[in-house]
């Protein structure tokens, strides 16, 4: 009974374990695929970019990007901000966490957006760089 008890326990504890943590580039990176400036590089994430965190080691961060790419980067390069970015061709952002609102104006693929917060239902709120804000659909970006 005690060893199912710590099997439940332990399970439970690696589930949550597995929260996404998403933060934002505070510089231009080389992505290479080993924790090395001697690794092969791989692509260039410019600054702004939101990634994945999956490890850190050291001084480097294993990280994932919008469209899957893997790879490390130095830890230097990773902010504690966050920026989210916009997947769909183009994005309607809203007066109110609501379709029918009115659309306060729209955004391309690629467009990074700050975070504000977490509306309610399937909506973030969010800020424009030309000081714009609203809600957009959590579909619509990535990096959340």
């Amino acid at each position: 009974m005690i060893r199912r008890l710590f099997l439940l326990f332990a399970l439970a504890a690696s589930c949550s374990a597995h929260a996404l943590d998403f933060k934002s580039l505070n510089e231009n990176a080389i992505v290479y695929d080993g924790g090395s400036t001697k690794a092969t590089p791989l692509f260039i994430l410019l600054k702004g970019t939101p990634v994945e965190v999956i490890t850190t080691v050291d001084n480097w961060v294993k990280i994932r990007e919008q469209s899957g790419g893997l790879g490390w980067v130095a830890s230097s390069a990773v902010g504690n901000t966050r920026a989210v970015i916009v997947t769909t061709p183009v994005a309607q952002v809203r007066s109110q966490p609501s379709d029918t609102a009115s659309v306060t104006f729209s955004v391309e693929k690629n467009v990074l957006l700050e975070p504000l917060e977490k509306a309610p239902g399937a909506w973030l709120k969010v800020k424009h760089r030309d000081g714009q804000s609203g809600y957009i659909p959590l579909k619509s970006v990535w990096g959340f």
